[in-house]
């Protein structure tokens, strides 16, 4: 008797798992869409990322460029050669 109790319990237990999972179970191929598209928008923001260091730079260099222009208007307005 107490067997058949153990195994009603048991049963009873996996049931309700089953009936937890269920809708988890369900949803996995929207998560997998929903994990997909932030892949995506990853690599687009390192993409994004690259393409900003590489202007910061390209802002250092003409900036440098801007300033040593700068001093030979300055030295010429001044007559130096």
């Amino acid at each position: 008797m107490v067997l058949w109790i153990v195994i009603g319990v048991a049963l009873f237990s996996v049931l309700v798992l089953g009936l937890a999972v269920r809708p988890v179970l369900a949803r996995v191929p929207e998560l997998h869409r929903a994990v997909r598209r932030l892949l995506l928008k990853q690599e687009a923001l390192e993409r994004l990322q690259v393409r900003a260091e590489a202007l910061q730079e390209r802002t250092l260099a003409v900036a440098e460029q801007a300033g040593k222009a700068a001093d030979r208007v300055t030295a010429i307005k001044a007559g130096l050669p």
